[in-house]
C-alpha cells in the first residue's frame, strides 16, 4: 500500500534540532547551515527514489512512492542510518553504516585492509574484522625466517589508523575486532582491552564456538587451532578461558561474546561463504566486503488510544523495505569489491527504536512476561510484513543475484528480494531526532537536567528540568506532579523508592536500573527470535553484581538463542558513565590507620626562580608552557597559556597547572605528576613534532617529560630516565606516539567547550564512540551525566550524540 502525503509539516525537539543542525542538515562552505528539516527529508526521498529509474517504474507510482517516502520521514514513523542523512543527494553519496572487511595473513592483505578501512571511515562507515585468519605471535614466517607479530599487534595498527581518520567530516571511525575463542592468541585477546588506553577505537568481542560451550559444560579442554595450517596448537581448559572472559568483561564491559555457529546456522548465503565478523555495534553479522544499509520505526508513534495500529505499522513496513532496498542501488561504495558483495546479497536491515515508550503507553512494565510477550507478537508481525513486502519486490524487481544455492531456494518459495531484512540497531542519533527512546532498550531516566545557553554566543547555562512526556501527564493526572519532586526525580536512577508516587505508576515507570539482568536477556532474547541478523542491546549490571551474575546471563543468552551479548557493569571503568544523579558506589572513608605517616608540606616560593618556556601547536591554538626549577634543577612549579585569557581552554590548562604546581611544591615527584595527566584523552587529538598530542593535559605531560629528560622533541619520543621506568610501571601510559601506534568511538571524537571556537564552526566536535563508552562520563557541550545503551552515548540534557 502506498501511503498518502498529508499536511508537510514537521515536527522536531530542541535537542534534535541540534543534532540536525550538527549533523545532517546542509551547510555552506563557511559552515553556515542552509537546509531546514523538510529540505532534508525532501533531498533524502528525491534521491533515493531515483532507484526507481532503472526498473522503470511508470511516473504516477514513482511519484506517490516518494511522497510515501517523504511522509514516513516527516512523521518520524521510520528514518534511514545516518549515513543516508548525510550522504543523500550530496558529493558523498556513501548511504550505508556497516561494512566488513576480510584481514588475510600477509602484509599485503594485512594493509590492504587498512587501507580499506581509511576509505570507508572517510566515507561515514564503521567496520567489522575478524582477526582469527592471522598466524598467532612468534609463529615461524618462513619467507623472512623471524616470527609473527600475532593479531593484537595488528589491532593495534588498525587502531592507530583509525585514530587518524575524521570519519565522513562527522565522527571518527568505530571498529568491531573479533577472534575465534580457538586461536592460539585467545588469553592475549580476552586482556587486550585491560588498560582503558588502548585500543579505543575497537569493540572486542570473542567468537564462542559449540565445542566450546560443549567443553565448558563438561569442564574440559579443547582444541587451539593455528589458522596457518589449520593444525592443532595445543589444548586450553575452557573454564580458565571463560573465567578470564567473564573477569575482564565484569572489570570494564570487553570483552562481548559472539556466537559464531549460532550467527552461521542462520546464515542464508553460506554457498557464498561463512560469516567470520560483525559491524561495531554486533547487530550485523556480515561476510566480507558485505555492507548493510539500516533503518528504524519508532514504535512509539504506532499507539493509539492504548492499542497498536498494526495497519498503519504494516504500511509503514512495506514503504520502509521499498526505501532501503533503493538504498542499494543508490549507494556510492567506498569499494568494488563492497558494491559487487551488497548487491548480490541485497542485505537490508531494518529495526525499531521507542519500544520502551510503546509499552509505557500502553501500561505496560518493560520487566515483566507481558513486555516479553509483546516483543515476540510485535516482532513476529515486523518479520512477516518485511518479508512479504522484499517477495513483492523480487517479483516485481528481481531476486537477490546470489538467490540460487541460498536458504531461500527451495521447490516452493516465491522468490526474496534481500537475504536478510531485519535487525535492531544503535538508534542514539535517530532516537533524539525522533524524540523517543533508544531501540529496545528500557528508558534510562524519567526526568533530567536539560541545559541551554544564554544568549546564542554566550558561555554561561540555564538549567530546566525535563521530564519525560508520558510521565509528566499521568503525575499531573494523579496529582502528584510538582517541580520540587520533578528535580528530585531528576538527580535520581529510579523513582521506586519516592513515596510521593503511586505504587501502579512505579511498576510500569522501570528505567535501566530498575531491571535485572535476566529481564535484559530476555528482552534480547525475544526481538532476536524473529530477526534475520542480530540486536544491538546493552545488558546492564549493579556495580555489585558478581562475575557470577555475568556468567549467568552469558549463559541465559546462548540457551536463548542470542546471537552475541555485550555487558555493561554499573561504574566499572575508571570514570562513571550510566548515572544520572549519584553513582550507587559507596565512597570508603579512609581511616586514622590508613593515614600516611608524614603529611606533605606545601614549599615557599622564592622570590626569583629560572625556567623554561615551551610551545606546541596542539588542535585546540598555541600552547605555551613555562616550567620553573627549584636550585636542585627540579620541577617546582608550571604554567600554560593557551587561547584568550577567561576561555575555556585558558581556564582548564590554569587548573592543570595550578594542581600540578601545588602536587611539585608538595614534594610529590614530577613523574607521579606526570603519571596521572599522561595519556587522557580529549576530542580532537593533533600530530605536533613531537609526536600525537591526546589532548590539553596530555600536551602538558609531554613538555613535562620533555622538560625533566632535556630532550628536543621527535617522532616516537621514549621517556628514556631512570625515571621514566618508574612512570611506565605505575600508569604514565604509552610515549608520544609514531604515526602507527595510538588510538581515539566509537564510536572516536566528542564536543569540548562551547560555542564556536578553534576553527570549530560548529561548535561540536564529535568524541570517542562505542568502542570506548565509559571513558567519558559528561557531556562534553553541557556537562550532564551520559546515557549509555546499544552500545553507544548520548546525552539528553542538550541533544549531544555521538552515534
Amino acid at each position: 500500500m502506498i501511503l498518502g502525503l498529508g499536511e508537510q509539516k514537521v515536527k522536531i525537539a530542541k535537542n534534535a534540532m541540534k543534532v540536525l543542525e550538527s549533523r545532517y542538515l546542509l551547510k555552506d562552505e563557511e559552515g553556515n547551515v542552509i537546509e531546514k528539516p523538510l529540505e532534508m527529508f525532501k533531498r533524502v526521498a528525491s534521491h533515493i527514489i531515483k532507484a526507481e529509474d532503472q526498473y522503470k517504474v511508470d511516473k504516477e507510482k514513482k511519484e506517490q512512492l516518494e511522497k510515501a517516502f517523504l511522509e514516513i520521514m516527516i512523521n518520524l514513523e521510520f528514518l534511514p542510518n545516518s549515513p543516508t542523512f548525510s550522504g543523500a543527494g550530496t558529493k558523498l553519496g556513501q548511504l550505508a553504516a556497516c561494512f566488513v572487511l576480510p584481514v588475510g595473513d600477509s602484509m599485503n592483505e594485512i594493509f590492504e585492509s587498512i587501507k580499506n578501512t581509511a576509505l570507508i571511515h572517510k566515507s561515514g562507515g564503521g567496520t567489522g574484522f575478524a582477526f582469527s585468519r592471522l598466524r598467532p605471535a612468534k609463529d615461524p614466517v618462513r619467507s623472512t625466517s623471524g616470527m609473527a607479530s600475532g593479531p593484537i599487534s595488528f589491532m593495534n595498527v588498525f587502531d592507530a589508523a583509525t585514530e587518524t581518520i575524521k570519519q565522513g567530516g562527522t565522527r571518527r571511525g568505530a571498529n568491531m575486532g573479533i577472534l575465534r575463542v580457538d586461536h592460539p592468541d585467545i588469553m592475549e585477546f580476552i586482556t587486550a582491552k585491560e588498560d582503558n588506553d588502548k585500543l579505543n577505537n575497537f569493540n572486542i568481542s570473542v567468537a564462542i564456538t559449540d565445542k566450546f560451550m560443549e567443553a565448558l559444560e563438561k569442564d574440559e579442554e579443547y582444541d587451539l587451532v593455528n589458522p596457518h595450517d589449520n593444525k592443532v596448537f595445543g589444548q586450553l581448559k575452557a573454564k580458565e578461558v571463560w573465567a578470564k572472559i567473564l573477569h575482564h568483561a565484569w572489570k570494564n564491559g570487553d570483552p562481548g561474546l559472539i556466537f559464531i555457529d549460532q550467527i552461521n546456522r542462520q546464515n542464508p548465503t553460506r554457498h557464498i561463504g561463512l560469516i567470520e565478523s560483525t559491524n561495531p555495534c554486533g547487530e550485523q553479522p556480515l561476510l566480507p566486503y558485505e555492507s548493510c544499509n539500516l533503518g528504524s520505526i519508532n514504535l512509539s508513534n504506532f499507539v493509539k488510544e492504548k492499542k497498536i495500529d498494526y495497519n498503519r505499522l504494516k504500511d509503514v513496513i512495506e514503504v520502509s523495505i521499498r526505501f532501503l532496498d533503493n538504498v542499494i542501488d543508490m549507494n556510492r561504495y567506498p569499494l568494488k569489491e563492497i558494491e559487487q558483495m551488497t548487491k548480490n546479497n541485497r542485505k537490508v536491515g531494518l529495526g525499531v527504536m521507542g519500544w520502551a515508550d510503546m509499552l509505557i503507553k500502553l501500561g505496560i512494565a518493560y520487566n515483566s512476561t507481558e513486555a516479553i510477550d509483546l516483543a515476540d507478537e510485535l516482532m513476529s508481525f515486523i518479520r512477516k510484513h518485511a518479508d512479504k513486502a522484499s517477495v513483492a519486490l523480487a517479483k516485481e524487481k528481481g531476486v537477490f543475484p546470489n538467490f540460487e544455492g541460498s536458504s531461500y531456494d527451495t521447490p516452493d518459495s516465491e522468490g526474496m528480494r534481500n537475504s536478510t531484512r531485519t535487525t535492531v540497531a544503535p538508534t542514539g542519533t535517530l532516537s533524539i531526532i525522533a524524540s523517543c527512546s533508544s531501540g529496545i532498550e528500557p528508558i534510562f531516566a524519567l526526568a533530567y537536567v536539560r541545559r541551554s545557553h544564554i544568549g546564542r554566543k554566550g558561555d554561561d547555562w540555564v538549567e530546566l528540568i525535563e521530564v519525560n512526556p508520558e510521565f509528566e501527564r499521568i503525575a499531573k493526572e494523579r496529582g502528584f506532579y510538582s517541580k520540587e519532586l520533578m528535580e528530585k526525580i531528576s538527580q535520581s536512577n529510579s523513582i521506586q523508592d519516592f513515596e510521593e508516587i503511586p505504587d501502579d505508576v512505579k511498576k510500569v515507570f522501570v528505567t535501566a536500573y530498575d531491571t535485572l539482568p535476566e529481564w535484559h536477556v530476555r528482552m534480547q532474547a525475544a526481538w532476536q527470535k524473529h530477526i534475520d541478523q542480530a540486536v544491538s542491546k546493552t545488558i546492564n549490571f549493579p556495580n555489585d553484581a558478581s562475575e557470577a551474575d555475568v556468567a549467568k546471563a552469558y549463559i541465559l543468552a546462548h540457551e536463548t538463542g542470542c546471537k552475541g551479548i555485550t555487558i555493561y557493569r554499573d561504574g566499572s571503568r575508571a570514570v562513571q558513565v550510566l548515572s544520572t544523579g549519584k553513582t550507587k558506589k559507596d565512597a570508603k572513608a579512609t581511616s586514622d590507620s590508613e593515614a600516611p605517616e608524614q603529611p606533605f608540606y606545601k614549599r615557599e616560593r622564592p622570590t626569583a626562580m629560572r625556567g623554561t618556556t615551551y610551545k606546541n601547536n596542539i588542535s585546540y591554538g598555541d600552547l605555551y608552557v613555562t616550567i620553573n626549577d627549584d636550585e636542585q634543577g627540579n620541577p617546582f612549579e608550571i604554567f600554560a597559556t593557551i587561547g584568550k585569557a577567561g576561555g575555556f581552554f585558558s581556564a582548564k590548562s590554569e587548573a592543570i597547572c595550578r594542581l600540578a604546581s601545588l602536587s611539585l611544591r608538595a614534594g610529590i615527584p614530577p613523574e607521579e605528576v606526570i603519571a596521572q595527566i599522561k595519556g587522557i584523552r580529549g576530542p580532537m587529538p593533533s600530530w605536533s613534532e613531537g609526536g600525537m598530542v591526546l589532548s590539553l593535559p596530555d600536551a602538558i605531560a609531554q613538555i613535562m617529560i620533555r622538560h625533566i629528560t632535556k630532550e628536543q622533541p621527535k617522532l616516537g619520543l621514549e621517556f628514556k630516565s631512570q625515571s621514566s621506568e618508574q612512570i611506565s610501571k605505575e600508569g604514565m601510559g604509552q610515549p608520544a606516539v609514531n604515526p602507527i601506534a595510538n588510538p581515539v568511538p566509537s564510536p572516536i571524537p566528542v564536543a569540548v567547550g562551547t560555542g564556536n571556537q578553534n576553527g570549530n564552526p560548529n561548535g561540536v566536535t564529535i568524541k570517542r564512540e562505542i568502542a570506548d563508552y565509559g571513558t567519558a562520563p559528561e557531556c562534553p557541550e553541557c556537562s550532564s551525566i551520559l546515557e549509555i545503551s546499544e552500545g553507544c552515548l548520548k546525552c539528553n540534557g542538550c541533544g549531544y550524540t555521538h552515534c
